[in-house]
C-alpha cells in the first residue's frame, strides 16, 4: 500500500508518500511545492491541483490523507488563511475525487496525538517523530513535508488500529 499525505497551503504545500509493504514503513518521495505569493490565488491553486494529479498519475498511491486547515483560537486570528489553506486543500481533495483516490482528512492535533502522542505537539517535535520513525536518512527540507508524512503516517497508523479492533470485536 502506498499512502500520499498532504500538508495543504496555498504558498507551501508539503507532500510525502509512505509505503507500507509486510509491516515495514519507508518513505518514497517527500518535500515541499513552494509557490510565489505574487501569482494570484487561482493561478496557485490551478498549479497545486496540477501538481497533485501529476503525484497521482506518477506514484499511483492507493489512498490520500490531508491534514485539515487549523482555525486557532480567540480573536478568530486565523480565520483568513484557514480559508486560503481550505482552497488549497479543496484543489487537493478534486484532484483525488477525479481519480477516485479514498480520501482521508486529520485534524492537526489527532496527527500530532497519533505521531508525537501529544496534541499540542510543536512542529519540529513532529519533524523528528517522523525522522525516527520511517528511519529517514535526509532530513525533510520543510516541516511542510514532515507534516505531510506524519498525515500519512497518521493514516496507517489509524487503519492499523481499525483492523486489530476489529479483529478482536468479531468471534
Amino acid at each position: 500500500m502506498l499512502v500520499l499525505g498532504i500538508d495543504p497551503g496555498t504558498r507551501h504545500l508539503g507532500y510525502g508518500l509512505i509505503k507500507e509493504e509486510a509491516g515495514i514503513l519507508s518513505a518514497t518521495d517527500y518535500g515541499s511545492l513552494n509557490l510565489s505569493p505574487s501569482l494570484p490565488i487561482e493561478q496557485r491553486l490551478h498549479q497545486i491541483h496540477s501538481h497533485i494529479l501529476n503525484m497521482i498519475n506518477m506514484f499511483n498511491p492507493s489512498e490520500m490523507a490531508v491534514e485539515e486547515p487549523f482555525l486557532g483560537t480567540g480573536n478568530n486570528q486565523f480565520v483568513g488563511p484557514a480559508f486560503a489553506i481550505g482552497q488549497a486543500q479543496a484543489a487537493v481533495l478534486i484532484a483525488a475525487a477525479s481519480n477516485n483516490l479514498p480520501i482521508f482528512r486529520y485534524a492537526p492535533t489527532k496527527i500530532k496525538s497519533v505521531i508525537a502522542n501529544h496534541g499540542q505537539a510543536t512542529k519540529e517535535q513532529v519533524k523528528s517523530m517522523i525522522i525516527l520513525s520511517l528511519s529517514l536518512t535526509v532530513e525533510p527540507d520543510s516541516t511542510d513535508a514532515s507534516d505531510a508524512l506524519a498525515a500519512a503516517l497518521c493514516h496507517i497508523r489509524q487503519r492499523d488500529l481499525e483492523t486489530i479492533l476489529n479483529r478482536q470485536i468479531k468471534p
